[in-house]
């Protein structure tokens, strides 16, 4: 569904999100007090506007009232907040980016101006994670400062190889939230789903038994500093 979407910030966490919206057949609109910046994003394509978007009349120059979400995603949070409560006033969605990581679940409980906020840092923080753990590991996301989402591929030393999804025994902690064949997209778990090399298992994990569930699905055990793997 093509939507039209202000993105407050030309940073480079909020021109990379414009980018992809873009890709996605989405309309972008980008709200900067940099020229320079906004000149650059003028010249990549974007509809764009010069202003500071903790004021109404820059957001209503940037088409609040017909945007169906407002990505508030400077460096400021102070401006974030404002162009929020300001957009939430017309209705429209509001993605607010913190600084902090605390101050994620302080906006997501209180502020009623924030439908999600976003806290770039933590993504970057996964990605880095995912380069580090290797291909048959790779984390979706934090849920909360204990769980995690992981998706893990099942190899050739897994001691689950072969068994079903009903007959997969997890530490308590973990749960199975989605299952794939290795050529096939992810889907609900079925009990009968046998398990192969290669098929992926998505799971919510706690992260005191994070290791332990990699063990038992990936069959490979993290490597300590100094050792080598047998």
């Amino acid at each position: 569904m093509h939507m039209q979407i202000i993105i407050l910030g030309a940073g480079r966490v909020g021109m990379r999100t414009a980018r992809v919206l873009r890709r996605e057949g989405h309309e972008v609109i980008i709200i900067d007090t940099d020229r320079e910046r906004i000149e650059m994003a003028a010249e990549d394509g974007f509809r764009v506007v010069h202003g500071d978007g903790s004021h109404e009349a820059v957001l209503l120059d940037g088409g609040i009232e017909e945007a169906a979400a407002i990505g508030a995603l400077t460096g400021d949070l102070n401006v974030n907040f404002a162009a929020c409560s300001i957009a939430k006033h017309h209705t429209t969605w509001t993605v607010m980016r913190v600084d902090i990581d605390h101050r994620e679940r302080v906006y997501h409980q209180y502020a009623d101006e924030v439908d999600e906020v976003v806290y770039p840092e933590r993504l970057g923080a996964i990605g880095a994670k995912n380069a580090l753990l290797g291909g048959s590991v790779r984390a979706i996301a934090d849920v909360a400062q204990n769980l995690q989402v992981v998706i893990m591929a099942v190899t050739e030393k897994s001691p689950i190889r072969g068994y079903t999804i009903e007959e997969l025994a997890l530490p308590s902690g973990a749960e199975v939230l989605a299952f794939g064949k290795a050529d096939a997209p992810m889907r609900i778990p079925l009990a009968d789903d046998s398990l192969a090399v290669g098929d992926r298992v998505a799971v919510l994990a706690d992260f005191d038994v994070l290791e332990e569930t990699r063990q038992l699905i990936v069959g490979q055990k993290l490597v300590p500093e100094g050792e080598v793997a047998s």
